[in-house]
């Protein structure tokens, strides 16, 4: 079960990557041609909305049943640096931009001007893309 959601969480982070790249490059040549916040945008901003939420969920449960997450949780392996990336680090900064990328989401869902709600979908899903990036282990990911 652990390698199985170990490769799953590896396979949905791709497309999670897409998904917010998709939503962030969509809104911002929706926002440079002045168009309005239709149904369409808000349905494809739910895209990377729906995919971060859904590797959260896998993520969680990987960090449940890994030998490397929770159970792997103590001050000695605070000292490796490879083991505080694995049980503290990956996890809160995704966490973190999961959230910018949630809070966004809502607040662009709320009505009013659309060059506005561009802006907050552009700003917030790019912060969070960011910090998911720096926080993505490079070195063992597939």
């Amino acid at each position: 079960m652990y390698t199985g959601l170990k490769h799953l969480h590896s396979f949905l982070a791709y497309l999670l990557l897409a998904a917010i790249i998709f939503s962030i490059v969509y809104v911002i040549i929706q926002f440079v041609k002045q168009g309005s916040f239709t149904e369409k945008v808000r349905k494809i901003t739910l895209i990377g909305f729906i995919a971060a939420h859904l590797q959260l969920l896998i993520g969680i449960i990987l960090y449940v049943v890994s030998p490397l997450g929770l159970a792997h949780f103590s001050g000695e392996a605070m000292q490796n640096s490879l083991s505080r990336l694995y049980i503290l680090e990956h996890p809160l900064t995704m966490i973190i931009g999961i959230v910018l990328i949630t809070v966004g989401y809502i607040k662009a869902k709320k009505p009013g001007d659309d060059a506005r709600r561009f802006k907050t979908i552009i700003i917030f899903y790019t912060l969070g893309l960011a910090i998911i990036l720096l926080r993505i282990p490079w070195a063992v990911w597939p």
